[in-house]
Parts: C-alpha cells; structure tokens; sequence
C-alpha cells in the first residue's frame, strides 16, 4: 500500500510542490465608483487549463509574448469562469493580460488587471475564481476601511459579500491562527508531495522510535530556522536553487535507505542541513500566501506548526498502515523499505531534472 501511494505521486499532472499560494487576487475599490482587481498567478498553468478546457493541445516552452497571445486569444473562455458580481448582478470587466518572468520565479507569471465601474446603486461585492482548485488569498481594500483584509477560498468557491463602501471587517486573532494552521497542514498534506516523499524517506530507515525521533527532531528545528530568517528578510536563496537542492536532498535520503539499515550519526546532520533547505521552500510557498501585518508573527507560528503536524500526519498513517504491522517481520526491509525508497529516489531524481529545466 505504501508503494502504491508512492508510485501515484509521478502521476500527478503537475510534479510540482506547493500548490497553494500560485494564485493570489487583490481588489481595490476607488471611492465607491470603481474597482481594479488584480490576479497573478502562474501563466504556464494557466494556458494549459485554458486550452485543455478548448480541446487544444496545451505546448510547452512558450515564451512571455507566446503565452500572453493565447491568453488574449482565449479570453471568453477565461472570462466564463470568473465572476464578478455587484449586488447579486454580474458585470462584464475590461481586462488586461501582463506575461512577465521575475528573477526568481520558477517560471512565467501572468498579471490579469479586470477594471470596470460600480454601478451606483451598487453595495455588495463577490467574487467566484474556478481556474485554481486549490486555496488561495482574496485581499480586499476600499477608501474607508484603511488597510486591506484578506479572505482564503478554495477553488471556485465563491467570496462572502463585502461592503464597497463600509469599514471591511478585519479578521481576529483566532481566526488567522485557525487560517494558517490549517494553511500549513495542507502545505504538507495533501499539497507537499515532495515534503511527504522526504517525511517517508526518513521514517523509512528505521521503524525504531528513537531512529524516527532523531531525524525529525533535526528536520523539524532547521526548517524552522530557515523559515523564520527568510520570511524577515535575514537571507534569501532564489527556488530556482532551492527547489532543486529539496529534490536532490529527497533523492540522497531514498538512496541512503537502500545502503544503510541503522541510523548514522552523519545521517542526522545531514537531515538538518536538508531542513535548511525545506525551510526555504516553506518560506517560498508563505511569501507567496502572505501574512497579514496585523498578525504577522500569529500568521507565521501557526503555519509552522500546522506543517508539523503535517509532518506527524505523515509519519502515523506510514505507521499505522505498514510499521505497526510489518516492521518486526524479516521480510519488511527487503519487500518494503527498499522497493519503497527506490521508487522515491527515481521520483526524486525526476524532480530533480524538472526543476533544473525551469
């Protein structure tokens, strides 16, 4: 069971780790009489959601002005799944499509600019996006309230009306604590295959308790470290590098498996330093989420722990599914362990060969 989870994971349409935090949306209201909103969100993905939904084949490799031209060519076909609605009534938005490649980005990103008029018996705002299906941040912002609040939807899952011309109420502690934790979970469960490929690939050496402890004691305080430095700007490390070096550290581990059978003193640094590294990709995926200024640090304490609790959510179901009833029996290592860990590190290597093409 455990090495068919892990075959399941190449067979993903996209080999790519963090899903949440690909798409954000802000929307601003101008005194009531206009509104702008803006959606960035990965251009690629988007162009091949878009063809497919035409019954075109989608092409990789395009460049910036290639993709910006399908998108324009193919804008009633996004246009049908957004919808902007003032008071119950839907209206029609100008839109404009901006391709660009940013230094760091792993690859082109698209800013879509939808502006048009309130009508003026307008009160209400909601919002319906179906070109992601995973969560992401809806920040909204108008001439009263002062500073934007920040709703997180899933999929097409449409907004809760806001008030165009009324202070926006801003979200309570609890409620960010709640948002993020959760946010975090997700990161690792379902959304972080790459993080769950690392998370069995430890728990795999060695079914003992102090094996499994040792390692996650060192992987848990690094990435903690690093997610922390990066999201106040102590260091910053492009994924262009980071995600490559999270595939390759995914990869050693799966390979070690297969040449050690009892926990190594250099093996735990060496999941420390590979913390390091997942630290990063986790500040990469929070950078993109944001965190709201009124509750940055609540934001960022909770995310940690929810991908903690992925992490353990990880290593109980390999557990309960496979250690608690074979890891004592002679065959568990040679039809388990190393079929296992072979099949992460070929999955790994994939990945590793991916990245370095972005």
């Amino acid at each position: 069971m455990l090495c068919a989870a892990i075959v399941a994971v190449p067979c993903q349409t996209i080999m790519r780790a963090h899903e949440i935090g690909t798409t954000r949306v802000s929307v601003v209201f101008h005194e009531g009489r206009t509104y702008d909103v803006a959606i960035v969100t990965d251009a690629a993905a988007l162009v091949e959601k878009l063809e497919a939904s035409a019954g075109q084949s989608p092409v990789r490799g395009r460049g910036a002005a290639a993709v910006q031209s399908v998108l324009s060519s193919l804008d009633e076909r996004f246009r049908h799944r957004v919808r902007i609605a003032i008071d119950g009534s839907e209206v029609r938005p100008d839109i404009v499509y901006a391709v660009r490649t940013g230094s760091d980005a792993g690859s082109a990103a698209v800013t879509i600019r939808m502006t048009g008029a309130i009508p003026r018996t307008g009160g209400h705002f909601t919002w319906t996006y179906g070109w992601t299906f995973a969560s992401y941040a809806l920040t909204l912002e108008n001439d009263v309230s002062g500073r934007p609040t920040t709703e997180w939807l899933e999929g097409d899952q449409t907004s809760t009306p806001f008030s165009i011309g009324l202070p926006i109420a801003q979200p309570d502690r609890p409620a960010t604590a709640w948002r993020y934790l959760t946010l975090g979970f997700t990161h690792i469960v379902p959304h972080g295959f790459d993080h769950i490929l690392f998370v069995l690939g430890i728990y795999l050496l060695s079914g003992r308790a102090r094996s499994v402890l040792s390692q996650v004691t060192a992987f848990t305080v690094a990435h903690s470290i690093t997610l922390a430095l990066s999201m106040y700007g102590v260091i910053a490390v492009s994924p262009r590098i980071v995600e490559p070096l999270i595939a390759i550290s995914i990869a050693y581990v799966a390979i070690e498996n297969l040449l050690l059978s009892e926990l190594k003193a250099w093996r735990v640094a060496l999941v420390f330093a590979f913390g390091l590294l997942h630290g990063m990709g986790f500040a990469g995926a929070l950078r993109e989420l944001g965190l709201p200024p009124s509750e940055y640090l609540t934001a960022l304490v909770t995310f940690n722990v929810g991908v903690e609790l992925g992490q353990l959510a990880v290593i109980g179901t390999a557990f309960l599914l496979v250690g608690y009833h074979c890891a004592n029996r002679t065959w568990y290592r040679r039809r388990i362990v190393m079929p296992a860990s072979a099949l992460i590190a070929c999955t790994a290597a994939y990945w590793t060969f991916e990245r370095l093409s972005y």
